[in-house]
């Protein structure tokens, strides 16, 4: 059976009957006639070869099984398409004259480096304000009107008034120095559940009150609390503790020895996801834009 081409307006029809729960509350919300919508729903029903809602009985159309299993997939392309439009008409709004960027400070600085390096080549025009923060701290800076862009973790993602993209992860591994007590456990064969506990965890913390009473991978109920990941990194290399870090700043004392990764029992590493950031009322520009861009593809996200 060869299946038609569905438009792009009888997928939006679609999903305003879905939406409004009646053709003719998708008509009011389209401006279009009830006869246009009806005409629309029976255009995709022919070309998809399938009934899309279960008119009988009920003067509210049902969704069939067929429209259940094809109602994502129209979502997903209206969405697909609005995100196209919005992007093409940030890039028809002109350059941004400024932009304020903050990056997350667990983002592998020779990720920042290259893809800033690029951008003062790509836009050479534009006034970039740079910051480095940590956790909340991170969209603070967006919601105090420090920063149009962010990019930033997963603990504050829940918040209503931004929009965020995917651009990619960083890898968070357990490490500590080579005489620190865990790391000579483990070369011994002694490690045991709980152990980690009874150490000093160095712990990053937030410098915003966004997160305020919420804990973040901390196993052990003794710590300290850094504000400055480079702080953390030099307090690991001196044996002062153990905490988790990403990969790609640790590689070089990974192989040097000067730092060991840590295979504890309760496996503390992570994922740590991270997003493009921005305000629902800031419409992005080009070079933010590219920036977003830039960051999902250094970052293999």
């Amino acid at each position: 059976m060869k299946l038609g081409d569905p438009s792009l307006d009888h997928l939006r029809i679609f999903l305003a009957v879905v939406e409004h729960g009646s053709f003719g509350g998708a008509a009011r919300a389209m401006g279009r006639a009830v006869s246009a919508i009806s005409y629309g729903v029976a255009q995709l029903e022919r070309q998809f070869a399938v009934t899309l809602f279960d008119r009988e009985g009920s003067r509210k159309p049902v969704l069939t099984e067929a429209g259940e299993g094809l109602l994502a997939e129209a979502r997903g392309v209206a969405d697909g398409v609005d995100a196209l439009l919005a992007k093409t008409q940030s890039l028809h709004a002109g350059l941004e004259s400024s932009l304020g960027l903050v990056v997350d400070v667990m983002t592998p600085g020779e990720v920042t480096a290259s893809v800033l390096r690029e951008f003062r080549r790509m836009f050479p025009t534009v006034a970039l304000t740079l910051n480095i923060e940590g956790l909340g701290a991170v969209v603070q800076c967006l919601m105090d009107d420090d920063a149009e862009l962010a990019i930033g973790g997963p603990e504050v993602l829940d918040q209503p008034g931004l929009e965020r993209q995917h651009v990619g992860e960083v890898d968070l591994i357990p490490v500590a120095s080579p005489d620190h007590p865990l790391a000579q456990a483990i070369a011994q064969g002694t490690i045991e559940p709980g152990l980690l506990r009874q150490h000093l965890q160095l712990v990053l913390a937030d410098r915003s009150t966004l997160t305020q009473g919420r804990e973040f991978a901390v196993l052990s109920p003794l710590t300290w609390r850094l504000g400055d990941l480079g702080a953390k990194h030099s307090l690991l290399k001196e044996g002062l503790g153990w905490g988790n870090m990403p990969r790609e700043m640790v590689a070089g004392d990974l192989e040097s020895g000067r730092l060991i990764e840590l295979d504890l029992p309760e496996k503390p590493g992570d994922h740590y996801t991270l997003s493009a950031l921005w305000r629902r009322d800031t419409k992005l520009g080009p070079a933010s834009s590219w920036l977003i861009d830039a960051f999902r593809d250094a970052l293999g996200g």
